[in-house]
């Protein structure tokens, strides 16, 4: 998975095999359903390995498209639905509200809040992980009298790559 390389940079940033981001991330979640006796049917796992597809974030509609050409009948959106729930329910994926879209969870080993570095130029979604990022949130949401019950941060910006053509 692109977990940050020790420069600090996430994998996704730089040249690398995707195809191991896929596999590694199908692999973790056929492990993490197995250890909470949740189910990873074929459905399911087809879903996320569409999402892992790049590390850009990919809408309901564009996974509901996909799945409708390789099964050669339109596929119902509930069904997409329900199985990006389950994955969402699972740790699995994130929601990027924003894009109204979902990319992997770099991290589904425990639970985390989302936070997001997105590209307005290619849309590429890296995940961090930054607990005093949550803190703060929490920290300050308590000092005026807020319970937090989730977050999701994302920041909108240009990637390197996008930088470095500009």
């Amino acid at each position: 998975m692109f977990k940050p390389l020790t420069n600090n940079t996430p994998l996704a940033c730089l040249p690398h095999d995707h195809s191991r981001c896929v596999a590694d991330a199908l692999t973790e979640a056929e492990q993490i359903c197995a250890r909470q006796g949740t189910r990873l049917t074929a459905l399911r796992k087809r879903v996320l390995e569409l999402v892992w597809a790049s590390h850009k974030p990919l809408g309901a509609y564009d996974i509901l498209g996909v799945l409708s050409e390789e099964d050669g009948r339109r596929a119902a959106p509930p069904t997409v639905y329900r199985a990006l729930d389950f994955l969402l329910e699972n740790g699995l994926v994130h929601r990027i509200a924003s894009l109204n879209a979902f990319i992997g969870c770099v991290h589904p080993e425990h639970a985390h809040q989302g936070q997001f570095l997105i590209c307005k130029s290619c849309h590429a979604a890296i995940e961090l992980e930054q607990p005093a990022i949550s803190q703060a949130i929490i920290s300050s949401a308590k000092d005026v009298g807020f319970a937090v019950e989730s977050q999701t941060v994302e920041v909108i910006g240009l990637c390197a790559g996008c930088r470095k053509s500009t």
